[in-house]
C-alpha cells in the first residue's frame, strides 16, 4: 500500500514526498482511514512506529475545509488540541505537524513549560489552529484565560502510560472537561494498564482498538547485550567501552538526576565529550545538548527516562544502560531510540548483582534472554547469580585464629545441665549486675608526713585508707 491509495489531499501527499516516504507503515495503513473516518481511536504502538503520522497526517485532512490565509484571529480557532508528557515530545511531534502542514494555510504552536509564558500567549491571541501542548504548560494558558476550546474539533493525548507514570491524569482529566463533548478522540499507549483503560472509558466513545504489535515488543533489529558488572567497576567498564571503535554516538540511560550529571563529569574528566540532560535543566540547555548530540559535538548523551521520552534522533546506533530501570516497561521504552525505522541498533546493560532480578523480569516481558559477556578486568561481584536462586550467598572468609585469654583468677561457677545460664552472669562466672570491685588493688605508697606517722602508729595498715570522692559535673541550671 501506499500513500497515495489512503485518501489524502494532494497538499499532504505533497509533504509526505517531501521527506521521503512513500510506504506507510503498518500503523499508519491502519489509523488512517479510521480518523479520517471521524472515529475514536485506541491505539497500541510502541516508539519509532510511525504513530506521529499516523494521527496528524488524518487530523489535518479533516480540518483542511477550515483551513484560511485570512490574518484575523477570528478564523484560526484552536481545532485540534495534542497532548504530550514531556517538551521532548511535544517538540517532536510539533515538527511534525509543522513538516505535513507546510503546503496548507494552517497555524501550529508548541506550548510547554520551562520558558516565558508570555510569547506563548501572543502567539495563541494572533490564531492557531493546531496546539501542541504538556498537560501544566496548558492549564497554566487556561489559567491566563487567552483560550477557547469552543471550536476543538479533535483530542490527541499521546504516550498515555508515560503520562500516567508522571502523574498527569488528573490534569488531563481536568482539560478533558473544558472540551465540548461532540469531538474525535484518539488515544495512544504503548502499554494498556488498568488505569489507562479507565481513561479511555472517560475520553473515548466506541473507540477502534488497534495493535500493531505484540505489547511490550522490541524491535528485531536491535542487539541485545549484557556486561555483568560490579557495582563499583561500571564508571570505569562504560569508560572503556566508550574508548573502542565501535561506539560513536550513545545515549546513556541512568535512573536519578543526580547520577546523570555526576556521571556526565566523570566521562567529560576521561576525556570523553559528554553532556545530560534531565528535568531540572532550563529548556534552553536540553536543547542546546539536544543539538550538539545530533550534530555529532557531544558523543554521549546521559538522561534520564523521563528527560529522554520522545527524543527522536535518526539513526541512533547505541544505547546503555548505566542502570537498568526498575520498571520493566521502561527497558522498552528506553532501547525504543535506536534501531528505529528499520535501522540496526544495540542495546547494552551494565548489570551488577543487586540487579539480577531486574533483569529476570525485563526477558520475561520481552520474552527473550539476553546474551551475557563478562569483560575481562571488569568482573561481577561473588554474589552475582543468574538466574537468582533466591537465597543469599555469603562470602565464606578464612577465620581468624582466636587470641589467646588468660586465665581468669575468679572461680567459674557450675552450671547445672538443663538449666539457663542468667543473660547477666557471664560464662567465667562474672555477674554483671553487681558493682565493679578490683580484684588486687594497687598499695598507694605514702609520701606525706602524715602518712609516715600514721603508718609507725598502724604497722597492720601501713598504707593511707582510702577516702571516698564524690564529684558533681556540670553548672548550676539556668530557668
Amino acid at each position: 500500500m501506499r500513500f497515495d491509495e489512503l485518501g489524502l489531499a494532494p497538499e499532504l501527499l505533497q509533504a509526505i514526498s517531501d521527506q521521503g516516504y512513500v510506504t506507510p507503515t503498518p500503523i499508519q495503513a491502519q489509523a488512517i482511514p479510521i480518523v479520517l473516518s471521524g472515529k475514536d481511536l485506541m491505539g497500541g504502538a510502541q516508539t519509532g512506529t510511525g504513530k506521529t503520522a499516523a494521527f496528524t497526517l488524518p487530523l489535518l485532512q479533516r480540518i483542511l475545509p477550515f483551513a484560511s490565509s485570512s490574518p484575523s484571529p477570528a478564523r484560526h480557532p484552536v481545532r485540534i488540541l495534542m497532548l504530550a508528557p514531556t517538551r521532548e515530545l511535544a517538540i517532536q511531534v510539533f515538527e511534525s505537524v509543522k513538516d505535513y502542514s507546510k503546503h496548507i494555510p494552517v497555524r501550529s504552536l508548541c506550548a510547554y513549560g520551562g520558558v516565558d509564558i508570555k510569547p506563548q500567549i501572543e502567539e495563541i491571541r494572533q490564531g492557531i489552529e493546531v496546539l501542541v501542548a504538556t498537560p501544566g504548560r496548558l492549564l497554566d494558558l487556561v489559567e491566563q484565560k487567552c483560550l477557547n476550546f469552543s471550536q476543538v474539533q479533535a483530542l490527541v493525548l499521546d504516550e498515555a502510560d508515560r503520562m500516567l507514570d508522571m502523574g498527569f491524569i488528573p490534569d488531563v482529566t481536568r482539560i478533558i472537561n473544558l472540551l465540548p463533548v461532540q469531538r474525535q478522540s484518539l488515544l495512544f499507549s504503548a502499554t494498556f494498564s488498568d488505569e489507562i483503560k479507565k481513561l479511555a472509558d472517560k475520553m473515548l466513545r466506541s473507540p477502534v482498538l488497534i495493535e500493531v504489535a505484540r505489547r511490550n515488543t522490541v524491535s528485531e533489529t536491535i542487539t541485545h547485550r549484557v556486561h555483568p558488572v560490579a557495582a563499583t567497576s561500571k564508571r570505569a567498564l562504560l569508560v572503556k567501552l566508550l574508548k573502542s571503535s565501535e561506539f560513536n554516538q550513545v545515549l546513556v540511560f541512568t535512573r536519578t538526576k543526580i547520577e546523570t550529571n555526576r556521571l556526565a563529569r566523570e566521562l567529560e574528566r576521561a576525556g570523553i565529550a559528554a553532556d545530560s540532560i534531565h528535568g531540572d535543566k532550563s529548556q534552553q540547555d536540553r536543547l542546546k545538548a539536544l543539538e550538539a548530540f545530533k550534530d555529532g559535538t557531544t558523543l554521549v548523551l546521559v538522561a534520564t527516562d523521563v528527560a529522554a521520552r520522545g527524543l527522536d534522533i535518526d539513526e541512533l546506533p547505541h544505547v546503555i544502560n548505566f542502570e537498568i530501570p526498575h520498571t520493566p516497561e521502561d527497558y522498552v521504552h528506553r532501547i525504543g531510540r535506536t534501531g528505529r525505522a528499520g535501522k540496526l541498533g544495540t542495546a547494552i546493560s551494565l548489570v551488577s548483582a543487586d540487579e539480577v532480578s531486574y533483569l529476570v523480569d525485563i526477558e520475561k516481558l520481552i520474552k527473550m534472554q539476553i546474551e551475557q559477556v563478562i569483560v575481562p578486568g571488569f568482573e561481577p561481584e561473588y554474589d552475582y547469580e543468574y538466574p537468582p536462586s533466591g537465597k543469599k550467598k555469603h562470602h565464606h572468609r578464612p577465620a581468624a585464629p582466636s587470641p589467646t585469654v588468660a586465665p581468669s583468677a575468679r572461680p567459674q561457677r557450675e552450671r547445672l545441665p538443663g538449666r539457663r545460664r542468667p543473660s547477666h552472669i557471664a560464662e567465667d562466672g562474672f555477674d554483671f549486675s553487681k558493682p565493679y570491685e578490683c580484684a588486687e588493688p594497687h598499695p598507694v605508697t605514702a609520701s606525706t608526713d602524715a602518712d609516715k606517722a600514721h603508718a609507725k602508729a598502724h604497722p597492720e595498715h601501713p598504707h593511707k585508707p582510702r577516702r571516698v570522692v564524690a564529684a558533681l559535673l556540670g553548672g548550676l541550671g539556668r530557668k
